[in-house]
């Protein structure tokens, strides 16, 4: 993370190598690098590039503002109007790409950029000063890092860097920290500025995108593999990027090139033998990535998938048909008579070695519920159990480590995958242990906020609503919560009964603050605040969603109920996806497999203590579409007449609405208003902050 780097408030030549010093260590834990470098040339470009080949492995993304670098001529040809001013910016920037007289170091970083263009990972757009007499030149220099945690490292100054002094320059920059409290003012100003430029709100500003035929003279500098080492670096063993090269896999039978990311994960994952977790964020092409796995494995007989809900189950079975040239698959739901007799037939054929080894595995892709019941183990072991090569793909493997559903994991599966944003299970550890030493743990990690910042999720904005809990159900509260803490120190009960006494009586309290009586009536205030339209409202109970709907359907919205007990949940999705729902009102059925990217807004009434629930339904709302700029997530937070007893009710949930809020667009006014609203309960900013 960008706060464990030795950083220095200012870095100049004389003093320190800034590419090994500074960009280098700043990159290795970035994400996300938004520079504006002044001219677009040779030399700027190169500048703009320094230290880049450690971003490429990382998969991280850049954002690049430049100024053309016009000729006399050119701005004669402008402010007479002989040329339109696009066809003589093109033709400039394809005149400063093509540069022959550029040295070998500069080629070399030009070849750094035009691989991120390549792979879609370096936007690049062109900006010019407007004037009452014309146009003048913008010339800023400023670069922005962002980690995957929300940190931000902002540096400006003399930054440039000329053709004939490409190692001897001299350079300074100003450097500002986002968790320092005195550069605290500094950062956000030069961050929303940049923003704006990037979407052309800046006042007498115009930003262009860049032309294709600078993209297509820029593309000519592509290395024909991955680019090495900056020319400038001094690369020892301790340097960020020491390792190797991750290993790049192609498959006939995949029909879509991975992204890097799922490159890493699968590279990661066969560096582990065939097993363990792939921790990706939603919308981060894990579905993809474990498919590649399955495709890497050349002599594989047998893919069992296995999934939480229907919609999981059709949503795989629809990636396998669209990304691979797989055969069908069996699909475990539904009756039984449906699939089991196929399933069976196919199992004894490869137990009889009656399939070659050679031809594509036999694919089941199936719930938890029926994967995991008693006639379904009968079928595997009657029909002589698995095929001598097999791979289980758990999709949300955390549902693997609920008790009912642990028979899935059998232990002949020759490969194991699981997936998961979230793959612990809160409140219970024995689960999660069963799920990470059956997978062998973790072996890939790629977090939401990498999601957001790489720009593969959009970004939000997380409004955070006060319900009170009324005297009555605060009084009701503390008198379980008294009860809980008896039974913990009384022992008097044996372990077991002890043990299922104080998990009835923490779902009683949490009931009590998932149904709180005045979540309903802040309701109303939220949706008049925020129409909830592309709306997603997630309740506690059926009760509650069904009031929740009734208050919308009242303010002239066409809503939906969303939960197991309704029937054609398929038909409701659809609906919404088209439009034709303003909202869907849910319980727990949207937490998991709803794939809506046009979702704009997640109202969240009630939720579990967990802060995995609360990421899982961040991501539903967080998928971009087209014209999709960004997402609202609205949060209750339950809170009780303020005393010092309360404190404990509104800590179990501050981590989590930090950890949300910092990365949130608008996290320092939430966290400073959020401050002000939680100081009668003892939370402090440093709490927070």
């Amino acid at each position: 993370m960008l706060r464990n780097l030795s950083l220095r408030y200012y870095y100049r030549s004389d003093k320190n190598n800034l590419l090994n010093d500074f960009y280098i260590p700043c990159l290795s834990e970035s994400i996300h690098y938004s520079r504006a470098v002044g001219f677009f040339n040779s030399s700027s470009l190169s500048a703009a590039a320094r230290g880049l080949n450690v971003f490429i492995k990382r998969g991280g993304t850049v954002r690049l503002v430049a100024s053309p670098d016009l000729s006399k001529d050119d701005i004669a040809a402008i402010q007479q109007g002989y040329r339109k001013r696009e066809e003589v910016i093109e033709e400039s920037l394809v005149r400063a790409i093509r540069d022959v007289e550029m040295p070998d170091p500069v080629r070399q970083r030009l070849g750094f950029l035009a691989w991120l263009i390549a792979e879609g990972m370096l936007d690049i757009k062109i900006a010019i000063v407007e004037t009452r007499g014309g146009f003048g030149i913008y010339h800023e220099k400023v670069g922005i890092f962002t980690d995957e945690y929300g940190d931000r490292v902002v540096f400006s100054g003399s930054s440039n860097e000329s053709t004939g002094g490409f190692v001897s320059n001299f350079e300074s920059v100003d450097v500002f920290r986002s968790w320092v409290e005195a550069d605290e003012g500094r950062i956000q100003p030069r961050v929303d500025d940049f923003q704006q430029l990037w979407n052309d709100l800046t006042p007498s500003l115009r930003v262009y995108d860049f032309p294709e035929a600078a993209r297509r003279e820029l593309l000519k500098y592509k290395p024909a593999t991955r680019p090495g080492r900056d020319p400038e670096e001094q690369r020892t063993p301790d340097s960020p990027d020491y390792r190797s090269d991750v290993q790049i896999y192609n498959s006939p039978f995949l029909k879509i090139e991975l992204k890097p990311r799922q490159l890493e994960a699968l590279n990661a994952w066969k560096d582990a033998n065939g097993r363990g977790i792939l921790a990706m964020a939603t919308g981060s092409g894990k579905t993809v990535a474990a498919l590649a796995c399955a495709l890497s494995l050349e002599d594989l007989e047998f893919l069992l998938i296995s999934v939480p809900t229907n919609e999981l189950v059709h949503q795989w079975v629809r990636e396998i048909e669209d990304k691979t040239t797989y055969q069908q698959p069996i699909i475990a739901a539904g009756p039984a008579v449906s699939w089991t007799d196929a399933l069976f037939r196919k199992l004894r054929l490869h137990n009889s070695r009656l399939i070659p080894v050679d031809r594509r595995p036999t694919i089941v892709v199936g719930n938890y519920s029926e994967l995991s019941k008693q006639r379904t183990l009968n079928l595997f072991n009657e029909a002589g159990g698995l095929p001598h090569s097999s791979l289980l793909i758990a999709d949300e493997v955390h549902s693997a480590g609920a008790s009912g559903y642990q028979r899935v994991l059998r232990g002949d599966f020759t490969y194991r995958l699981g997936l998961s944003a979230t793959p612990l299970r809160p409140h219970d550890e024995e689960g999660t242990d069963i799920v990470l030493q059956y997978f062998d743990g973790i072996v890939y990690e790629f977090t939401l906020e990498q999601a957001i910042a790489t720009g593969i999720l959009c970004e939000y904005d997380y409004f955070i609503y006060m319900a009170d809990l009324t005297e009555e159900e605060y009084e009701e509260y503390r008198k379980l919560t008294a009860r809980m803490g008896f039974l913990l120190g009384s022992g008097k009960e044996d372990a077991p009964s002890r043990s299922f006494s104080l998990d009835f009586l923490a779902i009683k309290r949490a009931h009590i603050v998932k149904s709180a009586e005045s979540k309903l009536a802040l309701l109303d205030s939220i949706t008049r605040e925020h129409p909830p339209h592309k709306g997603m409202v997630y309740c506690s109970d059926i009760t509650q969603a069904t009031e929740a709907s009734r208050i919308l359907s009242r303010q002239g919205y066409h809503v939906a109920r969303y939960s197991s007990d309704d029937a054609d949940r398929g038909r409701l999705l659809a609906a919404f996806a088209a439009g034709e729902l303003s909202a869907l009102v849910a319980v727990k059925c949207l937490d998991e497999g709803v794939d809506i990217p046009s979702t704009e807004l997640a109202v969240v009434l009630a939720s579990d203590a967990s802060e995995r629930q609360f990421i899982q339904r961040r991501g539903r709302v967080l998928r971009s579409a087209p014209k999709k700029r960004a997402a609202t997530i609205i949060d209750v937070l339950v809170v009780p007449p303020p005393s010092e007893a309360a404190v404990d009710l509104i800590g179990s949930e501050i981590n989590r609405v930090v950890r949300l809020a910092r990365v949130a667009r608008n996290r320092m006014t939430l966290l400073r208003d959020l401050s002000q609203k939680l100081a009668p309960y003892g939370v402090t900013p440093s709490d927070l902050f």
